[in-house]
C-alpha cells in the first residue's frame, strides 16, 4: 500500500482504474473487429472495476485520487456493459459473424 506522505508521482502510477476503464472504452473506437474487441475490452474492463473499488477505498484513507476512481469506475462498467451486450446480440444473432 502506499502511505499518505508519498510524492504524487508515485500515487499518479498507483491510480490504474482511469487508464484500464479508458482502454476498454477506446478499444470500441479504434478497431473495427468488434467481435474480437468484445473478448479483450471485457476482462479490461473488469480489471478497472476491481482496481476502481480498491482505489476508491484507498481514496477514504487520503491514499488516492477520489475523482480518478469514480471516473475509472463508471469507464470500466460502460466497457463492461458494451462487451456484454455485444456479446448477448452475437447469442441472439449467431448467423451474423458468419456473414462478414
Amino acid at each position: 500500500m502506499i502511505s499518505v506522505d508519498t510524492p504524487d508521482e508515485t500515487q499518479e502510477k498507483a491510480e490504474l482504474a482511469v487508464w484500464f476503464g479508458g482502454a476498454s472504452l477506446a478499444f470500441w473506437f479504434c478497431c473495427p473487429f468488434w467481435i474480437l474487441v468484445s473478448f479483450v475490452a471485457l476482462p479490461l474492463a473488469l480489471v478497472g472495476l476491481v482496481r476502481s473499488f480498491v482505489e476508491y477505498r484507498a481514496s477514504k484513507s487520503g491514499r488516492a485520487n477520489r475523482t480518478r476512481a469514480v471516473v475509472g469506475g463508471v469507464s470500466s462498467l460502460l466497457g463492461a456493459a458494451a462487451a456484454i451486450a455485444y456479446m448477448i446480440f452475437l447469442a441472439i444473432h449467431p448467423d451474423l459473424p458468419v456473414q462478414g
